[in-house]
């Protein structure tokens, strides 16, 4: 079992690796393979590599003017509504990369991948 250390690390290195890959060539959200690699600490004893899959592309956003009850309700500072989607993870899948070691041992260590993709309401904790 991997300490949480090693959890900790394979997010940063997940987040860290995401965004090198091409842009999307496909319109519209979708699944998007890149590799990652992870590490047991920072030092990498213990690495492995792993294709993983991440939701990107775009969503439908509009923006138009408020309803008189939203202006009133927001004394006359909301004049302006909008409606946001974004591209989302709807299912996950846990994938177990096997790790290497520099003594020859192997550890094995499960990280999570995009299973699915949708637009959704753009939500800041997600990001």
């Amino acid at each position: 079992m991997a300490s949480p250390h090693a959890l900790l690390l394979c997010l940063l290195a997940l987040v860290a690796t995401g965004g090198q890959g091409r842009q999307a060539a496909l319109p519209g959200c979708h699944l998007h393979p890149f590799n990652v690699t992870v590490r047991s600490d920072r030092q990498g004893t213990c690495q492995g590599a792993h294709m993983a899959q991440a939701c990107v592309g775009h969503c439908e956003s509009s923006a138009f003017p408020s309803r008189h009850s939203v202006l009133v309700a927001s004394g006359y500072r909301h004049n302006i509504t909008s409606v946001s989607q974004c591209c989302t993870i709807s299912r996950l899948r846990k994938v177990k990369v096997q790790l290497r070691c520099g003594d020859g041992r192997r550890e094995e260590l499960d990280i999570f991948s995009a299973r699915a993709c949708q637009c959704d309401m753009c939500r800041l904790s997600r990001y």
